[in-house]
């Protein structure tokens, strides 16, 4: 068990490197960009990765999340940059937030992988997560379906 948490950790900055790696040498006006067809932008899904993954990780846990003020509101389910009444925060701000939060998952929550939460979620497609650990690799799962949309935002920035 002791092997599988550490790879489980691992991955987890893994991905997230992959994620910060991914939009890093990008500017603001980039990140803002919603091209046609798109309902969002590099920065919200920035924005909705780190919201989610509060979600994913401490509030199933029980656990206070860390969420700045208007993050709900700008990084939400189905919320979009043209509806937005606030100024989001800026890359730096966001990439700073997303490296902080998998180091604060790892110490809240290294010990908890088998602990079934109190409100499992049972998915569209009939997948339930029932325990901390199944939501931290779905977690990773969502995670790299918005690397994937930022990839193909950032080739209509270029």
């Amino acid at each position: 068990m002791i092997a599988l948490r550490r790879f489980l950790f691992n991955q987890l900055k893994v991905i997230r490197s992959n994620t910060i790696n991914t939009v890093k040498e990008l500017g603001e006006n980039q990140a803002d960009l919603v091209p046609e067809g798109f309902n969002n932008n590099i920065r919200w899904n920035l924005g909705h990765v780190y919201l989610s993954q509060e979600r994913f990780a401490f509030n199933f846990a029980q656990e206070p999340m860390v969420v700045p003020n208007g993050f709900t509101e700008l990084f939400g389910r189905d919320s979009k940059p043209s509806e937005w009444k606030v100024q989001p925060p800026t890359l730096p701000v966001l990439i700073q937030l997303l490296e902080d939060q998998t180091n604060r998952i790892e110490e809240k929550l290294s010990n908890r992988l088998d602990e079934v939460v109190a409100n499992p979620l049972t998915m569209p497609s009939g997948l339930t997560l029932k325990t901390i650990g199944e939501y931290l690799i779905f977690s990773m799962y969502h995670e790299g379906m918005h690397v994937q949309t930022i990839n193909m935002l950032k080739r209509f920035s270029a």
